[in-house]
């Protein structure tokens, strides 16, 4: 990129007040795309795969786009990368308008500076472990491409951060699964890119060493202070490595927050029933106060000690989520009460470091999660505590 191409209309500063906030530098505002189809979604044959999105990513932070196949999540990457163009919003890069429906800008994917891992990780087969990694240098107009020392200096530098500097003369595809993802991270990291864009990277790798390299980008990002999107549809990995999360469907942004927030507090009952597992208890809301809810249910009554500013007026119907975790289970027959039911063990599933029994009470399965060395035989009745602290109330719709 030119001096002059970094000065010119089409790479103007986005001067708004949001953009003067340097925390933020990523701002996407109202980002839609639209994709023409005649078997579309809709009578005009569209299918609106992003809808009028917003989001800001800190400096230095992981943000994740999480959300079920075919949901938005990828498209809104490549929009930012500039490898789909929008159909309309804005999207600003430290600063830099990239693209902006409103003034018609509209930067090339190869001169936005930015690195990108993509879920094949589209690794260069004819090459070792460092002209892959140096390659993107190589190529970079002459008056931004650094020189010869400079550039191998980085790209030793970068091995050594991925932990593959003792593989630099070895063959790309003779690498292992794991050792390719590092590869396709360290030839986005050696362009130091404002922004770094992650799609689904571990997707392609098996459980165990997925859960290896989970902690080791989440290590990297943070040591290095790299500012990154992730895109995934795996739940453990968003709430496990993130800072943010943005829970996406049918293109709509539900919820953003902290991984914990998102999983303990759902704003949705799409979020609720997408992220983890989740009982949804249909009930009526009785009762309120400034500690929470009383709600009526067709198997005894709940108090819900988290309360939600989204549940309206006394006599709405809500919902009940509770995570298996915070039913509690014992084989001793106590009588039903406030957040205390009966039941009979229908099924039980054994996972290793815990055991889920699934308990019916009336005409609903309620699902428990203990220490696995408490095992109650199926067919056997036991009690259910429920914790009201546990307890998230939503609404029906």
């Amino acid at each position: 990129m030119t001096a002059d191409e970094l000065t010119s209309p089409a790479f103007a500063m986005d001067t708004s007040a949001e953009a003067k906030d340097r925390d933020h530098i990523l701002e996407v505002r109202e980002l839609t795309k639209v994709f023409m189809d005649k078997s579309g979604a809709d009578e005009r044959g569209r299918v609106v795969a992003v809808d009028h999105i917003s989001f800001s990513v800190e400096r230095g932070k992981l943000f994740t786009l999480l959300g079920p196949s075919g949901c938005g999540k990828t498209t809104t990457l490549r929009c930012i990368a500039g490898l789909e163009r929008p159909t309309s919003g804005e999207i600003v890069v430290d600063g830099r308008v990239f693209y902006s429906s409103k003034s018609d800008r509209w930067i090339a994917a190869n001169r936005r500076g930015l690195g990108m891992v993509f879920q094949s990780y589209a690794i260069w087969p004819h090459m070792d472990v460092y002209q892959n990694v140096i390659y993107p240098l190589t190529v970079l107009p002459r008056k931004l491409r650094p020189n010869r020392g400079a550039r191998n200096e980085r790209a030793e530098r970068v091995l050594s951060i991925v932990q593959l500097d003792h593989l630099a003369g070895r063959k790309a595809t003779d690498l292992s699964g794991g050792q390719q993802q590092r590869l396709a991270l360290a030839r986005a990291l050696i362009m130091e890119p404002p922004l770094l864009l992650l799609d689904e990277p571990l997707s392609n790798l098996d459980a165990k060493l997925r859960e290896g390299m989970r902690l080791e980008v989440k290590r990297l990002q943070r040591e290095l202070g790299i500012t990154a999107i992730y895109v995934t549809h795996d739940q453990t990995e968003a709430l496990a490595m993130s800072n943010t999360v943005a829970v996406v469907d049918t293109g709509v942004i539900q919820q953003i927050d902290r991984p914990r927030e998102i999983y303990e507090r759902p704003e949705t009952l799409f979020v609720a029933d997408f992220i983890g597992t989740s009982n949804l208890i249909g009930g009526t809301l009785v009762e309120r106060s400034a500690g929470g809810y009383v709600i009526e249910t067709r198997y005894g009554k709940l108090e819900a000690a988290s309360a939600s500013s989204l549940v309206g007026p006394v006599g709405s119907e809500v919902i009940v989520s509770v995570r298996p975790e915070h039913v509690g289970l014992t084989a001793e027959k106590l009588d039903p009460s406030l957040n205390r039911w009966r039941g009979r063990v229908v099924t039980k599933a054994f996972l290793g470091e815990s055991i889920d029994h699934v308990v019916v009470v009336d005409d609903i399965e309620i699902r428990a999660r203990s220490n696995p060395r408490l095992s109650v035989p199926i067919g056997d009745e036991v009690t259910l505590q429920i914790e009201k602290e546990a307890c998230h109330v939503l609404p029906t719709s």
